[in-house]
C-alpha cells in the first residue's frame, strides 16, 4: 500500500513538472513573439567586432532599443578578407536616420561590448527593416599596446639625448656656453638699455 502511494505521488509530481515546463515555454514563446512583433531586423557590418556577443545591447543615442541576435561572416569576394555581419533586432517605433554613425562601444573600461548608434540628421531617409548599416571598426588593443610601446621608446630616446647633451634641451641643461652668452647679453642690456629700441640703420648703396 505504501509503495502504491509513493508511485502515485511520483506520477503526480512528474505530471505537475511537465505542466509547469509547458507553461513556462508557452509564456516565453508569447514574450518572444511579442518582441518580434514590436521590432524589426537591422544588420550592422564590421571588419572587426572586438568581442561583441549575442544578447549584447543595441543603443540609439545612449538608450537601449534592441539587442544582437546573431553574428556570421560574409565574404564580399574571394580576394578580399571576410567581414562580420551582426544581426540586430530593434524597436519599430525608433526612426534611425540612414546617415547615422555606428560603432562598437564598451560599458566601462573593460565591460560588455555593445552596438552604439549615434543619430544622424537625414530624417528624410530612415533605416528600414533588413537594411544594413556599415559601422566604424574599433581599434584593436594590440594597436594601443604598439602605440604605447613606440611612445615609451621615443621618450627613452629623448631622455638619452638630453643626457648626452644633444638637441636644444640638452644644450640648455648641460652646456654653459648658452648661459654665458645669455648672461652677457642681459648684462649688456642693463648697461645700455637703449639698445632694446635701437635699430641698425642700413648703409646706403654706393654710387657707381
Amino acid at each position: 500500500m505504501i509503495f502504491g502511494k509513493s508511485k502515485l505521488e511520483l506520477k503526480v509530481g512528474i505530471f505537475v513538472f511537465i505542466g509547469l515546463a509547458i507553461l513556462i515555454f508557452f509564456v516565453l514563446s508569447i514574450g518572444n513573439f511579442k518582441i518580434i512583433l514590436q521590432s524589426h531586423r537591422i544588420d550592422f557590418l564590421f571588419n572587426f567586432t572586438n568581442g561583441v556577443k549575442v544578447g549584447a545591447p543595441v543603443r540609439f543615442a545612449g538608450v537601449d532599443i534592441g539587442e544582437v541576435k546573431g553574428l556570421y561572416f560574409v565574404s564580399p569576394s574571394p580576394d578580399k578578407p571576410p567581414k562580420v555581419r551582426i544581426i540586430g533586432w530593434v524597436r519599430r517605433d525608433i526612426n534611425i536616420p540612414a546617415d547615422s554613425a555606428v560603432w562598437i562601444n564598451t560599458l566601462g573600461l573593460l565591460g560588455e561590448k555593445y552596438i552604439e548608434i549615434m543619430p544622424g540628421r537625414d530624417y528624410a531617409h530612415i533605416v528600414k527593416a533588413n537594411d544594413v548599416l556599415t559601422g566604424v571598426d574599433p581599434i584593436p588593443m594590440q594597436e594601443f599596446t604598439t602605440l604605447a610601446k613606440k611612445i615609451g621608446t621615443g621618450i627613452d630616446s629623448a631622455i638619452t639625448g638630453i643626457r648626452d647633451k644633444e638637441g636644444t634641451v640638452g644644450k640648455l641643461l648641460y652646456d654653459d656656453t648658452i648661459y654665458n652668452e645669455l648672461e652677457a647679453l642681459i648684462s649688456d642690456l642693463r648697461r645700455n638699455p637703449w639698445k632694446i629700441f635701437w635699430k641698425t640703420r642700413e648703409k646706403p648703396p654706393k654710387s657707381k
